[in-house]
């Protein structure tokens, strides 16, 4: 069962990446484009006064405006797609009585708040042209830490609602146990650097422009990957007992034998 859900969930994320990169490609490329072409009006400026700044592309823009991208959207989809599965596979037969549709649909909603939405908080994504070249290392890095500490304290907060959910109810506990989240992820951004390398004379509409759209292409991504595997799973899942029904039937029939 394990394997098909997790193939269920390749599947519906391979399509989420190809909605997102179709969305990206009418959208987020434009954008791109023009900000290519501030940049090499930047660098020509540059050589003009005799300073030089980069090398050749290696690969040209029709390149990485339709493989480059076609192939890494695909990809972060169906890593989505998978790590669903894996979640739900987990979850499956833990949360009550909870159906598994709403389960994927739960699970994707705060994948996307933990995962792309709090780290893109503190360090939004940024349009070639914005950002110099030798800090960008020290850029991903800072990105990563913040999502990576962004994923496991949404754990945490799972944990600490499910400790507390038998005194104080499901309610409550989940309350708290967001507020706890947002505390320490506000302390964390607290703590981490920021940065703004937006270079003089970058039109400012673009780069909203460019946000928003990217948030558009992961909103379409994880929306689409969450609702297709949501259909998927739950047909695959409703005909499988869950580990729970299992347990309770176990529990029933082992009493039963006692009585008689």
């Amino acid at each position: 069962m394990e394997k098909r859900l997790i193939g269920r969930g390749v599947l519906a994320g391979a399509l989420g990446g190809l909605c997102a990169f179709v969305f990206a490609r009418i959208f987020v490329e434009p954008v791109i484009g023009r900000a290519v072409a501030f940049e090499d009006a930047r660098m020509q400026a540059a050589r003009e006064q005799g300073v030089h700044e980069h090398g050749a592309e290696l690969f040209s823009r029709a390149v990485q405006a339709n493989i480059g991208m076609g192939f890494g959207v695909l990809a972060f989809g169906v890593a989505i797609g998978a790590l669903l599965a894996v979640v739900l596979v987990v979850a499956h037969g833990r949360v009550g009585s909870i159906r598994p549709r709403t389960t994927a649909i739960l699970i994707a909603a705060a994948g996307f708040a933990a995962v792309y939405v709090v780290p893109l908080v503190k360090y939004p994504p940024n349009p070639p042209a914005v950002g110099h070249a030798e800090t960008i290392r020290e850029r991903t890095g800072l990105y990563l830490v913040m999502v990576a500490a962004s994923l496991a304290l949404a754990i945490s907060g799972i944990w600490l609602g499910r400790r507390m959910a038998a005194r104080l109810g499901n309610w409550n506990s989940a309350v708290i146990s967001v507020v706890a989240y947002l505390v320490a992820v506000v302390a964390l951004m607290l703590v981490l650097p920021s940065v703004d390398e937006t270079p003089a004379g970058f039109p400012a509409d673009d780069l909203y422009a460019f946000r928003l759209t990217a948030l558009g292409t992961q909103l379409v991504l994880w929306t689409t990957t969450a609702v297709v595997f949501a259909r998927l799973a739950g047909r695959l899942l409703d005909r499988t007992p869950s580990a729970g029904v299992l347990r309770r039937n176990q529990r029933a029939y082992t009493r039963l034998r006692a009585v008689r």
